[in-house]
């Protein structure tokens, strides 16, 4: 049979595990909802910064933006039949 101390330790040890273990789930929860927060905050920043950017864009900077694509585009593509004479895949 268990002492009165060692039962009282027993108990002790399961209280001060559950209170360590409480404090774990308080802070994952906390920081679960400090992180949809943030995002949702991330989320509303940027479609408000591309509808800004959609109405300030001026044509100038809309035909630059597409040189610079069909650039990039053409780009890729000689690399690709670079590739592709050595006998490599894209």
């Amino acid at each position: 049979m268990r002492t009165p101390a060692t039962r009282a330790a027993i108990v002790i040890a399961i209280l001060g595990s559950a209170v360590m273990l409480q404090g774990c789930v308080v802070g994952a929860v906390v920081g679960a909802g400090a992180a949809v927060v943030g995002g949702t905050a991330k989320a509303t920043g940027a479609v408000v910064g591309a509808g800004f950017d959609a109405v300030t864009t001026s044509d100038e900077e809309t035909r630059a933006k597409r040189e610079r694509e069909q650039r990039d585009y053409e780009r890729e593509q000689r690399r690709c039949q670079q590739r592709q004479q050595r006998g490599q895949d894209c």
